[in-house]
């Protein structure tokens, strides 16, 4: 992203390495103000019922259509697990607990990290919402594999059915590779 002005003093910024530093940063002469750039943070679950999962089908870009798991993007002042619990409310007007972690993805390539959590469906009650046209469990067999919106999803949902299937979960973190990207 290019920075033009400050964020603190609307002065212009320019683009250099400032001192003791090691990259790239958008500096302001007139305050001193350093504007680093971070990752953003997705934080998700993966909702089950009764060995069912809860999907939800994008009414929002990107991948309007498209199935995914609840998740979004990480708010201040949350902890990642209030952030899953907060997304799938919003997406799915689904209550959950959360389990445990299960994977996190570094997507260097996108400034981004996965967050996802294993959680369990307080029970059986969820609606579509402004974010989601459709919401629905889904047996293994009826995940519509080539609808699926994001890879990092794909990538979940394949894990947590293999890790499911032997009984035992293995919390990662990995990184997902551009290349992999549909």
């Amino acid at each position: 992203m290019d920075i033009t002005y400050c964020n603190l003093c609307g002065s212009a910024v320019s683009y250099e390495i400032p001192h003791g530093d090691d990259r790239l940063r958008h500096v302001c002469h007139s305050c001193g103000n350093i504007q680093y750039q971070n990752p953003k943070i997705v934080v998700g679950c993966i909702p089950e019922w009764q060995g069912q999962i809860l999907f939800c089908r994008r009414d929002i870009e990107p991948q309007t259509g498209k199935w995914t798991l609840p998740a979004g993007f990480m708010e201040n002042n949350e902890t990642a697990a209030a952030g899953a619990l907060r997304e799938t409310w919003e997406e799915a007007r689904a209550r959950v607990r959360i389990i445990a972690p299960y994977r996190v993805y570094d997507l260097p390539f996108v400034n981004q990290v996965y967050m996802m959590f294993r959680a369990r469906m307080l029970k059986p009650d969820f609606r579509t919402t402004m974010e989601s046209s459709e919401v629905r469990l889904m047996k293994e067999e009826d995940i519509p594999w080539d609808e699926i919106a994001f890879p990092v999803i794909r990538e979940t949902l394949k894990s947590y059915i293999h890790d499911r299937k032997k009984g035992h979960f293995e919390f990662l973190n990995l990184e997902l590779k551009e290349e992999r990207i549909d």
